[in-house]
């Protein structure tokens, strides 16, 4: 092979490697531009927006999935409607005196009928295509309102409330559907991470329905104490979100970027910035379960009286000498004492963060479970089989 011939083989080598290396690298640049750039897609005359991430396109989706299952509660009552009017108190003396040269009139207001007036507003979202739907408690306190399910789409809906679970702020609603909204999906609230994005869903300020807002986790097993109109509530083991949450977004959605329902937004921190709470879902399965099971909401009870300690409660009489044990309650049945310490429920140790009332809430009227117990220094385990609160 002659030298000449070499270096023509050489350069059809060169030219045919860098004809390959410039087609891949235009083909990755392509993606990388609808990675990374905001590229415009055509649909034929429309353009279409390209999402700049995949972050961000996850974010889209999530929106267009889930904006179908979130509903607008509205919240009406009948009220009184009054008209003013004006009389003169010294119209009787006319008959002595004559007219006033100075015409004196004090208002005066009279009932005049009912009507019915929109009072307030919340948010829920559709967890069984029956038309079942999860809200807060709170949203739907009122025995004596009534309550219109208003879908994205412009759909009107009455709506029966079925169960409010106030120890957990839920409650479960149903409307009559004929099996077009779809559900939501419920995820796992107990693998969550702090600065995972979420997404939160809701009716904002009772106005804007299905308003959008992205944040984080920003912190997890939060006790939050929080109150409105005649409700307050204390809960345990909340979600913190910098997602922002304002008044009518309660008993909305708190989304991962699966779709799935992690929480369902309940409060705000009213002095600060981006500080908002969810009820973690997997506390929001056992509320529709119940419903579905049993018709209404059954919370479980060992019917004690007690005091925190450093490691565990100790069971005493009440402030103003109630019984320490409930007459008729699991623990009496189990044989517990006045006097007795509380160690350990189910092999989880009692603290101020994993309190008894939060480790009893985790089960069922029904359950069989283990308690550790120390009494006068002696350490020894006995089952309960919880009762129902009354």
């Amino acid at each position: 092979m002659s030298l000449d011939t070499t270096k023509a083989n050489n350069i059809s080598l060169f030219l045919a490697a860098a004809i390959l290396i410039s087609s891949v690298f235009g083909f990755l640049g392509g993606i990388l531009a609808d990675e990374y750039f905001d590229v415009p897609q055509y649909l034929g005359d429309k353009t279409l927006y390209a999402p700049a991430t995949s972050q961000e396109q996850a974010i889209i989706e999530t929106v267009n999935s889930a904006s179908k299952s979130v509903v607008s509660i509205i919240i009406t009552k009948d009220l009184p409607v009054f008209e003013e009017f004006y009389v003169d108190p010294f119209k009787e003396f006319e008959e002595f005196f004559g007219p006033s040269p100075f015409p004196f009139r004090v208002p005066q207001r009279q009932q005049k009928g009912i009507e019915k007036r929109e009072v307030g507003g919340g948010t829920g979202f559709v967890t069984d295509p029956d038309g079942t739907i999860l809200t807060n408690a709170h949203v739907v306190a009122d025995e004596e309102a009534d309550y219109t399910v208003l879908t994205n789409d412009g759909k009107r809906y009455e709506a029966e409330v079925l169960a409010r679970d106030t120890f957990r702020d839920l409650a479960v609603i149903k409307i009559k559907d004929d099996g077009e909204l779809p559900a939501l999906k419920l995820g796992d609230s107990d693998n969550l991470q702090i600065g995972q994005t979420v997404v939160a869903i809701g009716n904002a300020l009772g106005e804007f329905r299905n308003t959008v807002s992205v944040g984080v986790i920003s912190g997890l097993g939060r006790q939050v104490t929080a109150g409105g109109g005649d409700t307050v509530v204390t809960l345990e083991d909340v979600i913190q979100t910098d997602a922002a949450i304002n008044r009518g977004n309660s008993g909305g959605p708190l989304l991962n970027l699966r779709g799935e329902v992690i929480g369902v937004n309940f409060a705000i921190a009213e002095p600060a910035q981006n500080i908002g709470f969810a009820i973690p879902v997997n506390k929001a399965k056992k509320t529709i379960e119940q419903v579905k099971t049993l018709g209404r909401i059954a919370y479980p009870f060992l019917g004690v009286r007690y005091i925190l300690l450093q490691e565990g409660v100790l069971i005493q009489k009440g402030d103003s000498g109630e019984a320490a044990i409930f007459p008729g309650s699991a623990a009496e049945r189990a044989g517990l004492r006045e006097g007795d310490i509380i160690l350990e429920f189910n092999g989880e140790k009692i603290t101020s963060q994993n309190t008894l009332a939060k480790l009893i809430m985790e089960h069922n009227p029904g359950d069989k479970v283990t308690l550790k117990i120390s009494r006068n220094g002696q350490e020894f385990s006995v089952d309960v089989v919880l009762g129902e609160r009354p």
